[in-house]
């Protein structure tokens, strides 16, 4: 009798036990909502160093020390980095073409378009060209930059200071406002 007892009294707890592990649920949309709500991000990743290939070739290298990880938004996801960006696009030949660095920046996935600011350099190293500002934006689509800050456009012959820029990706073809600085032109 005693030892019917102990069984049944460790039948019932073990049943107990498996009931209240299987009565967990981890629904993976509660949580993001969970982390929406408190303004966290979804993923941190520390030294985060990201290739991205196009075709079996490598086009670009994004490097960071912290990347929080904001895809959990309904309205505007993005990616945040706050401790600053390095990014470095490639030729077709695979040569370091144009490198961008800043000390914080936003990606908003949706729009394709990126904010990058503080202390904003562009180099493009194949006209051995300069561009440094306060913030920049760059729409990864059309690959064209825009600011509305003041910057400096340095280049072997050129420096021009002025408010407001806009240019493509490899500081080719841009559009300065209100500028002054000393230019070389051809007759």
């Amino acid at each position: 009798m005693k030892n019917y007892k102990q069984i049944l009294f460790k039948s019932i707890t073990v049943v107990l036990t498996t009931v209240m592990l299987f009565s967990c649920a981890n629904n993976t949309q509660q949580v993001r909502d969970f982390l929406a709500s408190k303004n966290l991000p979804i993923g941190i990743a520390k030294n985060a160093y990201h290739v991205y290939k196009d075709s079996g070739r490598i086009t670009s290298k994004l490097i960071t020390p912290l990347l929080n990880d904001f895809s959990n938004r309904k309205e505007h996801p993005y990616n945040e980095f706050p401790k600053g960006i390095k990014i470095i696009n490639f030729d077709k030949n695979g040569l370091d073409s144009v490198t961008i660095t800043g000390n914080y920046a936003l990606s908003y996935s949706k729009t394709s378009v990126s904010e990058i600011i503080g202390n904003v350099i562009v180099l493009n190293h194949t006209e051995e060209s300069k561009l440094e500002t306060e913030q920049l934006f760059w729409d990864e689509n059309t690959k064209y930059f825009f600011s509305e800050k003041a910057f400096t456009l340095t280049s072997p012959t050129d420096t021009i200071y002025g408010v407001g820029f806009e240019c493509k990706e490899d500081l080719s073809k841009h559009l300065a406002k209100k500028t002054t600085g000393k230019l070389q032109t051809k007759e």
